[in-house]
């Protein structure tokens, strides 16, 4: 009795230390778009009407657009004023918020007309901002993620990112899919998958090989940044920093099964 119980004791440790490394996902290029390669992408968010909106970044041409989601054309933009850097971008009901680097503001705009609606003030650096239904989750560049409410921007609390138990920082534009926040790492061509409720990295998508050349073999800052899951197609939208295509993917666990 006394073989058994250890035997299933090593056998449930066994297990749950399995269950800490991530699945690597599949991934396949669905069809390729036009993007402009002058956008410095930080945030790339659809709406519930299926609109398509890109925050990009730089000192004096940051902006806010939408974008044609199958065409790539910007449809309308507005410009941030020259101290802001834009960043990640979330949409809110009929509301768009946009961070900005190191301004610690984040700005508020009614997406049918981009107005100006409001604004919140917080600690810290902006790097990514998306919005799980409920609340608000946004990246600073480290291995924390931080809960707001997603009117009053209120801090309702932290995870840390981990993989295989050990912190994940760099976390940059945010995407938030069911239960699921999937996230860009910086400087990388990798996409985490991220647990919320423990904040464990259960899935990664490499996609290395994803565009051909590579924008960053001839401006370094041109990395992979920006995710956007439409839900009509079940797939995602991805770019990266003055990327010339927005490329659609369709993502798998191994064996072909949706995450």
């Amino acid at each position: 009795m006394m073989l058994v119980a250890i035997i299933t004791v090593l056998a449930s440790f066994l297990t749950a230390s399995t269950a800490l490394h991530p699945v690597p996902l599949e991934w396949e290029v669905v069809s390729r778009r036009a993007h402009d390669p002058a956008a410095f992408t930080q945030g790339l968010a659809f709406d519930r009407e299926g609109r398509l909106f890109e925050s990009t970044g730089q000192w004096g041409r940051s902006t806010l657009r939408e974008v044609d989601p199958l065409e790539g054309t910007v449809l309308r933009s507005r410009a941030l004023p020259d101290e802001y850097f834009g960043e990640g971008l979330a949409s809110v009901d009929d509301e768009l918020v946009q961070l900005t680097w190191k301004a610690g503001l984040a700005r508020r705009y009614d997406a049918d007309t981009f107005a100006l609606v409001g604004s919140h003030r917080y600690d810290g650096e902006g790097w990514g901002l998306c919005y799980d239904g409920d609340r608000l989750v946004m990246s600073d560049g480290s291995d924390t993620l931080t809960f707001r409410d997603a009117q009053s921007f209120e801090v309702l609390g932290t995870v840390s990112v981990t993989i295989d138990g050990s912190p994940l920082a760099r976390l940059n534009e945010l995407e938030c899919d069911g239960d699921s926040i999937w996230a860009n790492v910086w400087m990388t061509d990798s996409i985490v998958r991220i647990d919320p409720a423990d904040g464990r990295v259960d899935g990664m998508l490499d996609l290395r090989g994803i565009i051909e050349p590579h924008p960053a073999l001839s401006a370094s800052e041109a990395v992979l940044n920006g995710i956007a899951y439409d839900a009509a197609t079940d797939t995602f939208l991805v770019t990266g920093k003055d990327w010339p295509e927005l490329i659609e993917i369709r993502v798998g666990e191994p064996g072909g099964a949706r995450p």
